[in-house]
């Protein structure tokens, strides 16, 4: 790979500055048949990626995320990041932050060949809604080490 802190830095930027317009650059960023993984999704190729977050679009209103930390070598890279957010459809929906990482790996063009995220849904996000988040902290309550 030609520069892993210039692919980082693309990466980087793509995502602090991603909104539905911006995904037409996917391309710029992954490799056409790139891998990407998380919580929720497994795809491949750069048509599934891009529906993954049109579909976060679907779902949250003004998402964005913030790159805390990065370090990169060789073909790849991780990156500590805060995603915020607010659900939609709730009547007061308050800023939700959730904080993650991400493991890159690199094709040899700087492109994003894989994209594996990292991030606690429990405590991330089924912790926060309504009725499972109770029952989460309860959970939570009696599996903790007294």
């Amino acid at each position: 790979m030609n520069d892993t802190h210039q692919a980082v830095a693309r990466v980087v930027e793509f995502y602090e500055t991603l909104s539905p317009d911006s995904l037409a650059r996917i391309a710029e960023v992954y490799a056409a048949d790139a891998r990407f993984k998380d919580p929720f999704n497994e795809v491949c190729g750069l048509s599934a990626i891009e529906k993954v977050f049109r579909h976060m679009y679907e779902q949250v209103q003004e998402p964005r995320f913030r790159v805390s930390s990065r370090m990169g070598e060789g073909d790849e890279a991780w990156l500590a990041w805060e995603f915020e957010f607010r659900f939609r459809g709730w009547k007061e929906a308050e800023l939700q932050c959730i904080r993650g990482a991400t493991h890159l790996r690199f094709a040899a063009d700087g492109r994003v060949a894989t994209h594996r995220d990292y991030w606690d849904t429990g405590e991330e996000l089924y912790a926060r809604l309504p009725l499972l988040g109770t029952l989460m902290r309860w959970l939570r309550g009696r599996l903790a080490a007294r």
